[in-house]
């Protein structure tokens, strides 16, 4: 992941991010991330990375070997 540092950002930037990111229920930095991706059209599939990484995942699995109940003696 990279890093960009903004400077020079107007106070009145600043502030109207900050209310954007609340009214949006995140941080000031995850809104920068939203609008940004927004801008240069970039778009996660949430699903389609989620099945991709499924997909890497895929091990054969082997559930383990199950004994019966040993019997309870009551006194």
């Amino acid at each position: 992941m990279a890093t960009l540092t903004i400077r020079n950002l107007s106070e009145q930037t600043r502030r109207a991010l900050k209310a954007r990111a609340a009214e949006h229920d995140r941080s000031m930095e995850a809104e920068v991330r939203e609008i940004l991706d927004d801008a240069v059209g970039v778009r996660v599939d949430f699903i389609q990375g989620w099945l991709g990484d499924v997909d890497q995942l895929q091990l054969e699995f082997t559930p383990p070997e199950r004994a019966l109940p040993r019997p309870v003696d009551f006194p």
